[in-house]
């Protein structure tokens, strides 16, 4: 197995159990609609549903829509990340990672459309002057990681291929 598999694989081991168990867990202790403080002020464990994307966009579309649109996408997600984990050298490792967080997560939220209609949400992150940040869940934040360490990658990646010219030669 190569390292960059091994890397993928662990990611998405990672990043799609411990959605699901914290998930479940919430749906088990935590009354819907119920908030319990663990910072007050600032931290709240949640249990929220939506049946929208990030941000509950699409959360007011039929549902026969979202039945086939936010699948449609993961799989589109799916076949991506697939390609681009293909394209990467054996070595790449970051990459690898990133790649496995973003498909643990899609498949994190997927999961949750298909047994519960629509995305179970759990943390809330109270900001400056009272501004609530949307409420979310791992699979959200491995999405967000996933994504970071992707542009991260390119902009070292971009770094590596400079190498000093001597002045006034083109580069």
């Amino acid at each position: 197995m190569t390292p960059k598999l091994r890397v993928f694989l662990t990611a998405l081991g990672i990043a799609l159990p411990l959605d699901v168990v914290s998930k479940e867990w919430v749906t088990r202790s935590i009354a819907r609609g119920e908030q319990v403080p663990v910072i007050d002020g600032f931290f709240y464990l949640t249990h929220v549903r939506n049946p929208g994307a990030a941000f509950s966009m699409l959360a007011n579309a039929p549902d026969w829509f979202r039945a086939y649109f936010f699948p449609a996408m993961t799989i589109v997600a799916l076949a991506m990340i697939v390609s681009m984990l293909r394209g990467l050298a054996p070595r790449d490792r970051l990459a690898s990672c990133s790649l496995g967080f973003l498909l643990g997560g899609a498949l994190g939220n997927l999961l949750d459309r298909f047994r519960h209609g629509e995305v179970i949400d759990w943390a809330h992150v109270v900001l400056w002057n009272g501004y609530s940040w949307p409420d979310f869940n791992f699979a959200d934040s491995f999405v967000v990681v996933g994504v970071a360490l992707l542009i991260y990658e390119m902009f070292a990646a971009e770094g590596e291929g400079l190498e000093s010219s001597p002045p006034g030669s083109a580069t």
